[in-house]
């Protein structure tokens, strides 16, 4: 369980009955969402960390999807429901999800952001992520680079 603001969130790993919010988030976040489908995809995947932030009324309020493989591990996917942002939500979902993949022995995390993300990567950078490459016209809606970070476990 932890305190953001005046929230009291609780962290766990998502289940089938949580797809429905999450979907939600997701499009009222991304111009190129995940279908249902790409997120039971993931479900179905031993090495995914799926995790879910839930307030007290068991309303998901963001969600982060990593991989986890050998030392490595990749963000797939953050987003917090644009009613609550701003309240550090991102970040708490982030540190859940980047200690779940050095538990699991990552040494280093990997994601691909926006590069007009200025809120994800003011997020990404205080902890400790880095640019490391470009891959040009990546986001189709609009078309926009992606910038790669990695982060490294010291």
């Amino acid at each position: 369980m932890a305190t953001e603001g005046q929230d009291i969130w609780t962290l766990r790993p998502a289940n089938d009955r949580d797809l429905q919010e999450v979907v939600r988030i997701e499009q009222a976040s991304f111009g190129d969402p995940w279908s249902d489908g790409d997120f039971r995809s993931v479900m179905a995947v031993r090495h995914a960390i799926f995790l879910v932030a839930e307030d007290s009324a068991r309303k998901i309020g963001g969600y982060v999807i990593t991989m986890a493989v050998t030392d490595e591990s990749e963000v797939l996917n953050i987003a917090v429901d644009p009613e609550r942002r701003g309240a550090a939500l991102g970040a708490l979902l982030l540190d859940a999800a980047l200690a779940e993949a050095e538990k699991r022995g990552a040494r280093s995390t990997f994601l691909e952001v926006r590069e007009s993300n200025e809120p994800a990567l003011r997020l990404y950078r205080s902890r400790g992520f880095e640019e490391i490459s470009r891959r040009r016209r990546y986001y189709k809606s609009p078309v926009e680079d992606a910038l790669v970070l990695r982060r490294a476990v010291h």
